[in-house]
């Protein structure tokens, strides 16, 4: 596999082939009803199992930490390297979403109003439509017909790094539809004005050099194409959601003889001329006739544009909306979003307001986030989290984070190091500061739903495919038992790849009744192939079926 392939591995995937590999976790269950002789030398076998795996050759230069808490006890039953500082990666989540959920209760619901600035005369309404963006990040784009929250185990914020995604089934434009129907219902059969987006709630901020993200979101900020192969010589069969004038994908895609090279292609990846006439992307180079897509081993392809200037996007949906609706709208759709015409924001209150979205609970959205490690959704959680205490932007959040962990919660600013609210780059705690927190949740009324948001192993999200257990007694029993997040940081140079950190962290339900939280990382050494990175994952989730059969 490239190199740069291998890199895309990071976050999510990478911890998919972790719940994979774990399938190979060998049996080592031993009874905790023994007598105290037997118990001891369970201990000390579990203590000789567990280092073992960590001095394997492969981790000759790598530091491991692993540090684990009874929770009902608060006895720490493994402490290894618990005082230094480890890469954790996407662990990190499990700070912002845990935060904003304290902050706000696990069923916190946003409100994303729509105002009039103007007189409705006549069913005419003579003056602009404003939409107020409160930060949801699904904005109805995900909500299944029983109200629960739509999510696939592989997610489409990761088509492009992991070469495929699956997508849910919820029309992902179907908030903006609902608004646009009770707009009409509300007897606005014609809007003579603008139709603009207000996304002042916070200050954009920039999503590791992609776009800026904003508080408006469609679709996750993507644009999805779905792909499936056509005749040889002929091209390839593309369709793209959601279909909208501002954004159109032009196809150029050849499906090509078996075995041919598979060289598909997006261009740009990351367009930046939504709000402009045509704004494109071209999907292009060959198909092969038998390629076998990725992960799901079936079509359709899923690939994505990256949605660069949400407002745009989100104005052009809406106006497209509203005119599906049947109401008229004057002014031209695509074109940028109108901010300049913006009133204060104390402007646009009760006595204007048409109508409104009531986003899903803060507890499904937390699912969003740590169960498909959604990036945005962690980083755009931190800055509401910041809202929460009076700052509008990424870095007076952090700031203000950091401030809480230690004044309110008693976690020592030099346990972590945070750079976003999602983990990238060198993203950093001790394991002390991470099983302080998940302590700290614990005692939360908000834990429960915490908890629950937690990929759950063998069951869903980033760890849902470790399924075959009839041979391992040990693993086959940590199903369903095991709420852990991982967390992956790698880097590439001369063709090697640096693990930077790989870390694990959640609670386990152990087999012996008792509810654990743990962190487990290995940081720094380098592999050079898939199959190293592969070890490392069966690695760590032997260890972590250690744990659940012998506590």
């Amino acid at each position: 596999m490239e190199l740069k392939k291998l890199i895309g591995f990071s976050l999510f995937f990478v911890l998919t082939l972790l719940s994979a590999m774990s399938l190979y976790a060998r049996d080592k269950t031993n009874s905790f009803n023994a007598q105290q002789t037997t118990q001891q030398n369970s201990q000390q076998n579990r203590q000789q199992y567990i280092q073992r795996i960590m001095h394997k050759p492969i981790y000759k230069q790598a530091t491991w930490g692993l540090r684990v808490v009874d929770l009902t006890t608060n006895q720490v039953l493994i402490d290894q390297n618990s005082n230094q500082s480890f890469f954790i990666g996407s662990v990190r989540k499990i700070f912002s979403v845990g935060e904003l959920m304290d902050a706000v209760g696990p069923q916190h619901r946003s409100i994303t109003t729509v105002h009039r600035d103007g007189e409705v005369v006549n069913g005419e309404l003579k003056g602009n439509l404003v939409l107020i963006a409160s930060g949801d990040l699904t904005m109805g784009g995900r909500t299944n017909p029983n109200g629960s929250i739509a999510i696939t185990d592989f997610d489409h914020n990761y088509s492009d790094a992991l070469g495929n995604s699956e997508l849910t089934k919820p029309d992902p434009l179907a908030g903006y539809k609902q608004l646009a129907r009770r707009v009409k219902k509300a007897g606005i059969n014609k809007i003579s004005g603008e139709v603009i987006i207000d996304d002042r709630l916070f200050e954009p901020f920039d999503f590791r050099g992609e776009f800026k993200v904003s508080p408006i979101f469609v679709n996750d900020d993507v644009v999805d194409v779905i792909i499936n192969p056509g005749k040889v010589n002929q091209n390839a069969l593309v369709d793209w959601r959601p279909h909208s004038a501002a954004f159109h994908v032009v196809n150029h895609l050849k499906t090509v003889r078996a075995n041919d090279a598979y060289t598909l292609e997006l261009q740009p990846v990351i367009p930046d001329c939504y709000g402009q006439w045509y704004c494109h992307g071209e999907i292009k180079n060959n198909l092969p006739v038998n390629f076998v897509p990725p992960l799901t081993q079936r079509y359709p392809l899923i690939q994505t544009f990256r949605i660069s200037k949400p407002a745009n996007y989100a104005r052009i949906v809406l106006i497209e909306a509203l005119r599906e609706a049947g109401v008229k709208v004057d002014h031209v759709i695509v074109q940028d979003n109108p901010t300049k015409l913006l009133k204060n924001s104390a402007f646009y209150n009760e006595s204007n307001a048409i109508t409104s979205l009531t986003s899903l609970p803060y507890s499904d959205y937390a699912k969003l986030v740590l169960k498909v490690s959604y990036n945005i959704g962690a980083d755009t959680s931190l800055v509401l989290f910041g809202k929460t205490h009076g700052v509008n932007n990424m870095q007076d959040s952090l700031k203000i984070e950091k401030d809480v962990l230690q004044h309110k919660y008693g976690i020592s600013p030099s346990g972590f190091h945070f750079v976003d609210g999602s983990g990238g780059a060198e993203t950093s705690a001790t394991g002390k500061t991470v099983t302080d927190w998940l302590q700290i949740m614990f005692k939360t009324p908000s834990f429960k739903s915490f908890y629950q948001a937690f990929p759950i192993l063998a069951v869903d999200g980033s760890v849902a495919f470790v399924k075959n257990f009839e041979s391992q007694p040990a693993l086959r029993g940590a199903a369903g038992h095991v709420y852990v997040k991982p967390g992956t940081f790698l880097q590439g140079h001369d063709g090697v790849i640096t693990v930077k950190g790989q870390a694990l962290a959640g609670y386990i339900l152990t087999k012996h009744h008792h509810l654990l939280a743990f962190h487990l990382v290995v940081n720094h050494f380098d592999i050079q192939s898939i199959n190293d990175l592969l070890n490392i994952f069966q690695d760590q989730g032997e260890i972590v079926a250690n744990l659940w059969s012998e506590y």
